[in-house]
């Protein structure tokens, strides 16, 4: 069984929890210290599922709002993003709607998910509430919309299946 290499880009605003979620994705913790990325931190995780084998190369891209104009430089040839947001930071809601087509316009033929991330921080009617205004505000398609928390693991493991090819088990 061969491997198949996917670029994964996690994308959006500083401090909403990128770092956080790659953690818990590729190594099965959580660690409530603010970590600025600085630039572009590169994970690997082999994901199988029956006969099929993705190795996802993930790319947490650094949030400052400096480095917005650097960040398409690291997208570039990603077959995926996930879009990341703060659910306690409407701010960073807005980034996503920014983000999206800019991802999209540089890989046409990427997909992407969004997480609404820290959704363990405000009450669940808060969340769907969100959930529901972004799926109103978004022009394009994405493949998942989910609410996540990197310190409970709620959906970071569907939302990494998504981006790899597969559908959540």
């Amino acid at each position: 069984m061969t491997a198949i290499a996917k670029k994964v880009c996690l994308l959006g605003d500083f401090g909403v929890g990128k770092t956080s979620l790659v953690r818990r994705y590729v190594e099965g913790r959580f660690d409530d210290r603010y970590l600025s990325t600085v630039g572009v931190k590169i994970s690997r995780r082999e994901v199988v599922r029956e006969s099929d084998k993705v190795q996802l190369i993930v790319w947490d891209v650094e949030g400052n709002t400096k480095f917005r104009g650097i960040a398409p430089s690291y997208m570039q040839g990603a077959g995926a993003a996930l879009i990341v947001a703060d659910v306690t930071r409407p701010d960073s809601i807005e980034f996503v709607l920014e983000c999206l087509p800019q991802f999209l316009q540089i890989n046409p033929k990427g997909t992407a998910a969004i997480a609404l991330n820290k959704s363990d921080l405000i009450p669940e009617d808060a969340v769907q509430r969100q959930i529901a205004q972004l799926q109103q505000d978004l022009t394009q398609g994405v493949l998942a919309l989910l609410p996540t928390s990197a310190k409970t693991g709620l959906n970071v493991e569907t939302a990494f299946a998504w981006l790899a090819g597969f559908s959540p088990q």
